[in-house]
Order: C-alpha cells, then structure tokens, then sequence
C-alpha cells in the first residue's frame, strides 16, 4: 500500500517562524530546497508526490517509486521552502502544485479565500 503526501484545494503556508518576509531563491545547488524550486519552475505541472520522488531521484536516490512510497514520506508542509525561505505551496483540485511566494498577491488571494484550506507549514523549531 503506498502513502501519499497529496492534498487537495489546500495552501501550505509559510510557517509561522520563517526567517523571511518573502519567497527567496535557494543560493546552495543540490540541497533539498534548491533541487524542489527548480522542479517546481512550471506551476500546477506536477503533484507533491511527483516532486518528493522527483527530488529524491535528482539527489542519487535509486528506488522504485511504490519502494519509495511503500513508507511514509513527510509532505510538504515540511519542505525547506516552506520552512525557510518564504514559499507557500498551493495544490489544486487535481493535487497539482505551483510555489507562490509569501508577498504574492495570489498567495494573499488563496489565503483569504474561504473555498481553500490552510495547512501551516511546520515550524523550524520545536
């Protein structure tokens, strides 16, 4: 049985203890945070499992994608991105993904908009 890390209609903010006010590009090539921005270049072109397994592969990972998924994978709402450096993350009715940067307009529209659900992002800290 594999697990997913999908949602639905839902923004992952910015968590709440970012050190940022708004979305920065990851400086460090091949970390986690650099290796997901990239993938994440075209918005709404893949979902949160498709990146997590996308970025494993990218960073030397070599098993099958139900291996993979066969235990359960944090999802995004503990990227680095999300944590770190000023990105929410907002998944459609189909759970694709697009990055939107916390100063955005249209992370400010989807946060105000009832229909969509917020999930925080974890924080960086205990």
């Amino acid at each position: 049985m594999t697990k997913s890390t999908n949602y639905r209609d839902t923004l992952i903010t910015a968590s709440p203890d970012t050190p940022v006010q708004q979305g920065i590009v990851p400086g460090k090539p091949g970390t986690v945070a650099a290796v997901q921005r990239a993938l994440l270049a075209k918005p709404y072109a893949m979902t949160s499992d498709d990146l997590i397994f996308a970025a494993y592969r990218a960073r030397g990972g070599d098993k099958s994608r139900e291996d993979f998924f066969a235990r359960p994978q944090a999802c995004l709402r503990a990227s680095p991105l999300v944590k770190q450096f000023g990105w929410g993350v907002h998944h459609d009715g189909e759970s694709r993904i697009a990055l939107l940067g916390m100063e955005s307009a249209e992370y400010r529209r989807l946060l105000d908009d009832p229909s969509v659900a917020k999930a925080p992002g974890m924080r960086r800290a205990r």
